[in-house]
């Protein structure tokens, strides 16, 4: 098994994210099947934001350019969509801001959207073709949204796991911290009740 870790929060070793996402690939590859991590830090090794030039390396822009540089950006869409591709497990540290995610993490999302790799147009509509994968966020927000009159404020989960399904993974998991603004006390125990947690999210892969 191949894991892709992705990472995308700003405070970098304060993150709770990244220490929960940690966590999480730390309790995957204790059972000794993951033969390979692929690390993605979003922020210290930033994907530039998507143009159309960028985009012309993956579909069809009218007047688009070809330069070296954008030959260099061509490359990295390739690597990055390669690297989810073969990849059967995704872990995705995302911390929420402003009700969605890190603008560094929808950069890296914006380069898997790719026609005739990641999903394909249809006379029905488009089918993702990334199938068979599981992707699993460890999230973190200030607030608590999950099922509390918050939640229809959360664009974080929801465009995370209908992006997927949109690609062809139906199997998103969420393991949660919330409330990490509402004091250290609320923090540490909310970190704790995730990282107890994390367990039965890798029970309800295996199964």
């Amino acid at each position: 098994m191949q894991i892709l870790h992705i990472d995308s929060s700003i405070t970098l070793e304060n993150s709770v994210s990244r220490q929960l996402s940690y966590e999480v690939v730390k309790a995957l590859t204790e059972n000794g099947q993951c033969e390979n991590i692929i690390y993605r830090d979003l922020v210290k090794d930033e994907i530039p934001h998507l143009t159309g030039d960028i985009a012309a390396g993956f579909r069809a822009v009218s007047g688009a350019a070809t330069t070296p540089e954008l030959a260099t950006e061509y490359a990295l869409s390739e690597k990055i969509v390669n690297e989810f591709l073969t990849s059967d497990m995704i872990v995705i540290g995302a911390p929420m801001y402003n009700f969605t995610v890190a603008s560094q993490l929808k950069a890296w999302l914006d380069r898997l959207a790719q026609p005739g790799k990641t999903f394909h147009y249809t006379a029905n509509g488009p089918v993702g073709l990334a199938t068979g994968k599981t992707v699993v966020v460890a999230s973190a927000r200030g607030g608590f949204y999950h099922n509390t009159p918050l939640s229809e404020m959360d664009f974080q989960e929801h465009y995370l796991r209908h992006f997927f399904a949109f690609l062809g993974i139906t199997q998103v998991k969420f393991i949660r911290v919330e409330g990490a603004s509402k004091g250290e006390n609320i923090k540490q125990q909310e970190i704790l009740r995730a990282l107890n947690a994390i367990p039965q999210l890798i029970d309800s892969i295996a199964h």
